[in-house]
């Protein structure tokens, strides 16, 4: 068991090489391309629907649904990415490449393993994306009233919501990630775990309380640069369309 960050680095560069911290990075950059485009999308196009982009009034209903829409768009594509990444990067893994786990997964546990945890994703990932496009475009309003293009505010704006997200739902990537690394569990009880409220006991049981809060730590500090940068490239993107462009952009490819 890592006692924190430093150690869990330290102990995994020194067994398994420098080279095994960046394990299934490869799947992430499959899928991420993809998935980033349903995900803003399907943002774009709900919150047009539900008059989000109205006025200069803040709409948190019309955000949260809209953020809510797209995670459930997104994660629907890249689940299957996310399974294969952590079967890559768990202690021991001899996966050389995503095809060659995709293909082994499949023969040992069937099509069903790549969404066994797709209900606990969005369990996840429906409160995390609703609570960072609220804190987000609430952040924003303070920060840059004005709606100008400004890739400092996007950036702090994003850092800030990601983090606020990511401790929020820390308790459920816990679960998600235990059901998607069931298969290679030597435990029983684990391997056999049917879905969210079976994997949450069987963490209770294990390690209580605490055991849900294992890896808050790292997962703010890799969120928070990633909805940064996410929130930054996607405002560029628009400025350089222009927010007229850009939203008939989106709007019209979804609709």
């Amino acid at each position: 068991m890592y006692s924190g960050i430093t150690n869990a680095v330290a102990q995994i560069s020194s067994t398994e090489g420098v080279r095994s911290l960046w394990r299934g990075i490869a799947s992430v950059a499959v899928g991420a391309g993809p998935a980033h485009a349903v995900y803003f999308g399907t943002y774009e196009a709900v919150k047009q629907k539900l008059g989000g982009n109205v006025g200069s009034e803040h709409h948190p209903f019309a955000v949260a649904t809209a953020g809510a829409c797209a995670t459930i768009a997104s994660d629907a594509l890249m689940n299957p990415f996310d399974v294969i990444k952590q079967r890559m990067q768990i202690h021991g893994s001899t996966y050389e490449s995503i095809s060659e786990c995709a293909r082994t997964v499949y023969r040992n546990e069937g099509f069903q393993a790549f969404y066994i945890s797709y209900p606990t994703t969005l369990a996840m990932t429906i409160p995390f994306t609703a609570i960072q496009f609220t804190v987000y475009e609430s952040l924003s309003k303070v920060l840059n009233p004005a709606k100008r293009y400004d890739p400092f505010t996007h950036c702090v704006a994003g850092g800030v919501a990601g983090a606020v997200a990511a401790a929020t739902t820390t308790p459920l990537d816990v679960i998600k990630t235990l059901l998607q690394t069931r298969g290679t569990s030597s435990d029983s009880r684990i391997r056999n775990c049917k879905g969210l409220v079976d994997a949450a006991k069987t963490i209770h049981a294990r390690e209580g309380m605490k055991g849900f809060a294992r890896g808050l730590r790292p997962r703010i500090i890799t969120t928070m640069p990633s909805t940064a940068i996410c929130w930054t490239s996607y405002e560029m993107a628009k400025y350089e369309f222009s927010p007229r462009i850009g939203r008939i952009f989106f709007v019209d490819m979804l609709l």
